[in-house]
């Protein structure tokens, strides 16, 4: 042993590394060393074709050496260019000086490499080898006799077999057998070789929580074959997250193979070029002759359909790149998974993939994390850099791309330097990330498709696109199919209010593809959209017939129209030249002189606090598809009408001085019609019968109009019809319906007293709003006799429904808040109302809701506010999401809730008389918000059982709880008074997954509201990482009472990577109008189910007061619109909202 020892030691210090140096790139996986007449046709040609049907790329010296060419060196080079070795031992593997100079060479490889070394004992024993006895014994003394005078060869021989057999292996025969020993080998090979070729990125931020949908949609191991998509935009880290993906599932396949940048690719080189690609990278072999496309097509079906494979076709841009390598599943062995990154979601549908990964922008946390690595070489910004590092974080809008590029950029850079540069990127945006972002605009197919995105980039974010649709469509440009192309493309998306969104680096980069035509020359651009570059433009008459869009957006100021208005003033000559003007925004300005001079291509014009009576005659407009004048100074439209046979949409809302609507005949193709809080109109022209494509029509807050005209009833398609707060409106015609087409009717706070009984033959109605409609009291002298002797006496308000609601199949959503309903009066009808989804009764006078409620099968939301008589609750549909019961302050009983998983949301604020609600506390996971504020009766075991599980479990989903009390519980770990606590994370053998914040809070003594809409957020202050961030900034309705109430939230950890020894302020910003008096933390842990939590003491920090902690939004898009997509209202900035 003593000299085996020796033989080792001395073989291993035989060389020098001088000679081995790693190479570039592996050729090999595995060098499989083996003796040929003992193996070659049976166990090694078995184990090598089991390699290589697994993936892994093999050397075996009768395959892979050309003849003529010198063995020595050929076998030399192919061992040092394998990842491992595989040397199989049997009875005369000694006798051969080629496999002992072989194993000599691995042995080095081992030891300078690392290359790992696999041993197999085929019929012999590895003692026999390890000493060199029986024929192996007799092999040496044969090469003992040929190398009399080179000792060391036979020495060093002697060493690399003791050395190979002290690593261990596999010995054959054994129980298991031949092919399950050969499977065991596959398997640990795969899973010892490190396959993972692909460089996923230096700071892979974020990586591991993409990974975990994509992982969700592949379902690795399943036997189905499967195609699933990544899309996004340029720079989303699309292959980013395909590198990753490849590099955890690569080994659970026989082939696998990236394809990367398929678009240059296929480009450059060819589909062929693909097509071999694919085949040699799966099939680990460069013997790949492809001659044409179609017959590639074949080979990689005939080669792949009865194998296990892993194939990513990263940046594919055209349909037949993917027709010619990943065609169809049945070109692909069961269990196989294609993967496909690109940016053109038509492509994934014209290939029916299984599924779709949306690319997702990086939240701010993230983002901030990985700018720091590219800016500061560190996780976090450097000290006095966090404020200017937000700020480049805001401009990057979460894209992966920009923040690499960017913090590269600043890297080792002066504060001032970062000042200068972003100043910069707000006007001219980085070329290194708009060359990236600009692939997808140059693949648009054609100039309409360009001119869409360009006009929406510069005028229509955060419009609606139907508005836009027309107004596109007006100027020839087949709107409705350019935009769904640059959705396709990701260059555009729609949010849930059918608003055009885009990324503001997008944005950027359609603007400065304009503005690069002329930067010196603004004038001379197609769309002029910069504030101060517009003024100068029109002030100096500097623009050019180039010039098709136009907006400036002034200051709104509360200006009397019949005083000289302060705004800038602009004289029309200055259009002169623009004679190919499409688009026109001038709000707020001031326009002299002749508007003849104006363009007669106006497609669009908007121009809030239009400041003239009428429209001028010489001003032609009849061209134009949309006319937004809001806030206007107009009389009437115009003195004498011209025939605008393209007009769609006429938004005049909030003229206060419109007295009368123009007539309708010289409008034939008007569609949308928008007279918000035109309080001084007081009728509609008797033509508007004649608009056969009217669709909506607003006249919310025409407050003096007093009827509409009857021959309003023949509007066949119109299908939203808005009458909320028109006080002098008191009745509809019979002939209501015959508006066939009618899906929403808002009457809320009308004097309509009774609802035609036709109305139930609304079949297509969804959305109904009779808020505040209710019969007056009779104000006789007989009845207020009566009312003195006997109140039973008093006629009863006749319910305004009766039971007219029953055929109203596809109604959604009912209101019929502050309608004096009764017990009696409550429309029996409702229980038949099987689309119905929300439903609101506030403000009413019933004892009890009927018990018809549970069978609404599709009911999500249900509102009981004020209803201050309701004692109990029935039994509610299992579908409700959220239930809102505030100040029903005679309520008693709830009822069980434990079975509707669904519920959401639950407010319950004031219900003096409830005492608990059954089945709530099993409940809890489901809850985002639980209001029971002022609820001083509960049963201590129900708010007891509330707290316990949101501590032990942290309830799941991210919630905010408010209940009654004055003191934190004793099961939150730290505490402190005031709304900060400071205190050391301690972990012990578990991973934290986030933690509770309790409050005590009580509003200040100037706080005289009843409900303030107030904005939360929970902030972290980690001393020991020197960072701050703020989380939860949320809107929640605040009760405001004089008693001490608690607030519970919770946060993930991904919002707050807290680690074992951080030291750390917790603090709670509760918004303006309340005092934290006592916080209270408690860590959740992962899999903490039992109740059990490690008792820590928290430590008071005296540094760390109280203080407003400013939070800042990302840069918003501008919310523009002209009329809903759906009728609903008019969406414009709400003020802060008061309930009483």
């Amino acid at each position: 042993m003593a000299a085996a020892t020796t033989l080792s030691k001395r073989f291993s210090s035989s060389s020098s590394s001088s000679s081995y140096q790693p190479p570039a790139d592996y050729e090999y996986d595995v060098f499989l060393s083996f003796r040929g007449e003992d193996t070659r046709k049976n166990f090694t040609d078995h184990l090598y074709h089991a390699l290589k049907d697994a993936g892994i790329h093999t050397f075996r010296d009768d395959e892979e050496i050309r003849k003529g060419e010198d063995l020595s060196s050929e076998i030399l080079q192919a061992i040092r260019g394998s990842r491992m070795s595989v040397i199989v031992f049997s009875k005369n593997y000694a006798s051969s000086r080629w496999c002992l100079e072989e194993l000599v060479e691995i042995m080095e490889c081992q030891r300078w490499l690392n290359q790992r070394i696999f041993p197999i004992f085929y019929h012999v024993k590895p003692s026999d080898v390890r000493k060199q006895r029986g024929s192996y014994e007799e092999a040496f003394v044969e090469h003992e006799k040929r190398y009399l005078l080179d000792k060391d060869k036979v020495f060093r021989w002697r060493g690399a077999l003791i050395a190979a057999t002290n690593l261990g292996g596999w010995h054959l025969p054994n129980l298991r057998g031949e092919a399950m020993t050969i499977r065991d080998i596959i398997q640990e090979i795969s899973l010892r070789l490190d396959n993972k070729y692909l460089f996923v990125e230096l700071y892979p931020v974020g990586v591991e929580a993409r990974m975990k949908d994509m992982t969700s949609l592949l379902c690795v191991g399943a036997t189905d074959i499967r195609m699933v998509g990544i899309l996004g935009m340029g720079g989303m880290g699309k292959t980013t997250i395909a590198k990753a993906i490849y590099n955890q599932f690569y080994h659970h396949f026989e082939g696998r193979s990236f394809l990367g940048n398929v678009r240059e690719t296929s480009q450059q080189h060819g589909l062929v070029h693909l097509q071999k690609q694919l085949l040699s990278k799966t099939l680990r072999t460069r013997k790949i002759e492809v001659s044409s496309v179609d017959s590639g097509i074949v080979m990689i079906r005939e080669r792949f359909r009865h194998k296990r494979v892993l194939v990513i076709v990263d940046d594919v841009d055209q349909l037949e790149q993917l027709h010619a390598i990943a065609g169809s599943r049945e070109w692909f062995g069961l269990g196989s998974r294609i993967i496909i990154t690109t940016r053109d979601e038509q492509l994934l549908k014209n290939l029916q993939v299984d599924g779709v990964y949306r690319a997702k922008q990086m939240g701010a946390n993230e983002s901030l994390e990985l700018f720091s690595w590219h800016a500061f070489r560190n996780k976090y910004p450097a000290e006095g850099h966090m404020g200017i590092s937000r700020s480049v974080v805001a401009y990057s809008g979460g894209l992966p791309l920009a923040l690499e590029v960017l913090g590269s950029l600043l890297f080792d850079k002066s504060v001032e330097e970062w000042n200068c540069a972003l100043k910069k990127l707000k006007r001219i945006p980085n070329d290194q990330v708009q060359k990236k972002l600009r692939i997808s605009f140059d693949a648009l197919s054609d100039d309409t498709e360009k001119d869409t995105f360009h006009d929406i980039s510069c005028f229509f974010i955060g419009m609606d696109k139907n508005y836009v649709v027309q107004i596109l469509d007006g100027c020839g440009f087949f709107a409705s199919t350019g935009i769904n192309v640059l959705i396709q493309r990701c260059l555009l998306t729609v949010d849930e209010r059918n608003k055009l969104m885009m990324h503001d680096l997008l944005r950027d980069m359609g603007r400065e593809i304009v503005r690069e035509n002329h930067p010196k020359e603004p004038g001379k651009r197609s769309r002029l959209w910069l504030q101060e570059e517009v003024i100068d433009i029109l002030t100096l008459h500097k623009g050019k017939k180039r010039v098709e869009g136009l907006t400036l957006k002034l200051p709104r100021s509360e200006v009397n129209f019949n005083t000289k208005r302060s705004e800038v003033n602009f004289n029309t000559v200055t259009f002169s030249e623009m004679q190919r003007l499409r688009l026109l925004q001038l709000d707020y300005a001031q326009l002299n002189g002749d508007y003849v001079y104006l363009s007669q291509e106006l497609r669009w014009l908007r121009w809030h606090g239009f400041p003239l009576k009428f429209i001028p005659n010489n001003f032609y407009t009849r061209k134009i598809v949309a006319i937004d004048l809001r806030y206007s100074n107009l009389r009437e439209v115009w003195k004498d009408p011209k025939l605008h046979k393209k007009l769609v949409v006429l938004n005049l809302s909030h003229s206060h001085y419109l007295t009368r609507t123009p007539d309708f005949s010289r409008l034939p193709k008007l569609e949308k019609l928008i007279l918000k809080d035109c309080t001084s109109l007081f009728e509609l022209h008797q033509s508007i019968g004649d608009l056969q494509h009217l669709v909506l029509v607003n006249l919310k807050g025409c407050k003096n109009l007093r009827s509409l005209p009857r021959c309003f009833y023949k509007l066949k398609s119109l299908e939203t019809l808005i009458l909320s707060d028109c006080s002098k409106i008191d009745n509809l015609a019979d002939d209501l319906g015959e508006m066939e087409c009618l899906t929403t009717l808002q009457m809320d706070n009308t004097a309509i007293r009774t609802i035609p009984s036709t109305i139930n033959r609304l079949k297509n109605l969804k959305y109904l709003n009779l808020s505040g409609c209710k019969r007056s009291q009779p104000k006789s002298l007989s009845s207020y006799f009566w009312s003195l002797i006997s109140p039973s006496k008093i006629p009863k308000p006749v319910n305004i429904l009766l039971d007219s609601v029953q055929g109203l199949s596809s109604l959604k959503e009912l209101c019929l808040s502050d309608c004096d309903l009764s017990d009696d009066t409550i429309p029996k009808g409702l229980g038949s109302l099987c689309a119905l989804q929300s439903l609101d009764l506030q403000s009413n006078r019933f004892h009890a809701l009927p018990s018809i409620f549970s069978g609404l099968s599709r009911l999500r939301r249900l509102y009981l506010d004020y209803c201050k008589e309701l004692q109990s609750i029935p039994d509610l549909p299992t579908s409700l999401n959220s239930l809102h019961a505030r100040n029903c302050t005679a309520l008693e009983r709830m009822p069980n809730v434990s079975k509707i998983s669904s519920m959401g949301t639950l407010f319950l604020t004031n219900c003096h008389k409830l005492v608990e609600i059954p089945g709530l506390d099993k409940m809890l996971k489901y809850f985002g918000i639980l209001h029971m504020e002022g609820c001083n009766n509960m049963i201590s075991s129900f708010k007891q059982s509330i707290l316990q599980e949101c501590i032990v479990s942290g309830v799941g989903n991210m919630f905010s709880i408010f209940l009654p009390g004055d003191d934190i519980p004793d099961c939150f770990m730290y505490k402190d008074e005031g709304p900060s606590v400071c205190f050391e994370v301690r972990i012990i053998g578990r991973n934290v997954a986030g933690f509770v914040v309790c409050i005590v809070y009580s509003p200040c003594a100037s706080n005289d509201k009843i409900v303030s809409q107030n904005l939360l957020s929970i902030s972290v202050v980690n001393h020991t990482k020197n960072i701050s961030q703020t989380s939860r900034q949320i809107i929640a309705d605040v009760v405001i009472s004089s008693e001490d109430h608690l607030w519970l939230g919770n946060v993930s950890k991904d919002e707050f990577n807290l680690e074992d020894g951080d030291t750390v302020d917790v603090i709670i910003d509760f918004g303006v109008g309340f005092i934290v008096k006592k916080i209270g933390v408690s860590l959740l842990y992962d899999g903490v189910r039992d109740g059990k939590m490690i008792p820590y003491a928290s430590t008071s920090s005296e540094d760390v007061k109280a203080q407003a902690w400013p939070i800042k939004f990302k840069r918003g898009l501008h919310d523009e619109e002209a009329g809903p997509s759906h009728g609903w209202v008019e969406d414009e900035p709400q003020p802060k909202r008061l309930k009483k």
